[in-house]
């Protein structure tokens, strides 16, 4: 392993998804904004929802970026306004391109069960941030088994397997899970910068004992990262090559300039869910479409 500069420890805060789904948001932070092209990571889980609730989250506008959705224990229904209803089980990643504007809502196929999942977003590089928008779904991803992890590649290259997700920039994403005591070394690339996720348990990460809600930051100049744990854990690995463009991340937007952040959350304004730029999401959702919040008085960072 190579000599590198000491991780950087972060602690996730809670936020309200949906009606009232409670979520650990860990990024974007104040001080990391992104790591490689990731710019946002919300930790949904595991709960157990009571008879009758479920997570519902209505109709709302995304551009500028990908949503990843990694799911590990429930059903979750997708529905879009390209005419795309996904039903995304465990073991599954959704992948939805906006670039210049779609919508969409998520919602639990069935209330009173389990969820547990990633929901991430992926900032597209210039060029590509305003491209038509897609979605796929992606049910067989490349898992290897080291030291007693299962290692499955989300995205990008690990161990030589490659994730079928297209994405945009270099990047990768792993989850390594285990059901007992394990130990492995994860082969990392240099120019990646890293950041690692406790999902579920308690690991030790490069040496540092990181729990739930933790997450620690890795500065490129490493070429592996040893990972262990002494019983039942989980761990999300993002890394990617530092992003290197000034984006701002506002409500569920991704854009470049203050202007087109504006431009954006007033066109959806004006016409939730009805039509115009971001269309209309197939019918489905128990949940009203959501409101954009208003920029008077604001000035965004990175603007």
């Amino acid at each position: 392993m190579t000599t590198a500069a000491a991780p950087q420890r972060y602690a996730s805060r809670i936020s309200i998804i949906g009606e009232d789904t409670p979520v650990a948001r860990a990024l974007p932070y104040r001080e990391r904004r992104t790591v490689g092209a990731w710019c946002f990571l919300d930790h949904a889980g595991p709960q157990q929802f009571a008879p009758g609730k479920g997570m519902h989250v209505g109709a709302h506008p995304h551009i500028g970026l990908q949503t990843f959705t990694w799911l590990i224990e429930g059903e979750v229904v997708h529905r879009d306004s390209l005419g795309n209803e996904q039903v995304i089980r465990p073991g599954q990643v959704n992948l939805m391109t906006a670039g210049r504007g779609i919508s969409h809502t998520e919602d639990s196929l069935h209330d009173g069960t389990r969820l547990h999942a990633a929901q991430l977003w992926i900032a597209l590089p210039k060029g590509e941030h305003e491209r038509e928008p897609a979605f796929q779904n992606y049910p067989d991803l490349p898992a290897v088994e080291a030291g007693g992890f299962r290692a499955t590649v989300l995205a990008g290259t690990a161990w030589g397997q490659t994730s079928p997700a297209t994405v945009y920039t270099p990047l990768v994403g792993i989850d390594l899970t285990a059901s007992g005591p394990a130990r492995t070394e994860v082969p990392l690339q240099a120019e990646f910068e890293y950041a690692a996720m406790v999902l579920r348990g308690e690991l030790s990460v490069g040496g540092e004992s990181v729990k739930p809600g933790e997450w620690l930051y890795f500065a490129p100049g490493r070429t592996a990262l040893e990972v262990a744990c002494d019983k039942e854990a989980q761990l999300l690995l993002l890394g990617g090559v530092p992003f290197g463009e000034d984006i701002v991340v506002w409500w569920n937007f991704v854009a470049r300039t203050h202007e087109e952040m504006a431009q954006a959350l007033a066109e959806w304004n004006a016409q939730p869910n009805t039509g115009g730029r971001f269309g209309r999401v197939l019918p489905g959702s128990q949940a009203a479409p959501l409101s954009a919040p208003s920029l008077d008085g604001v000035r965004l960072k990175g603007a």
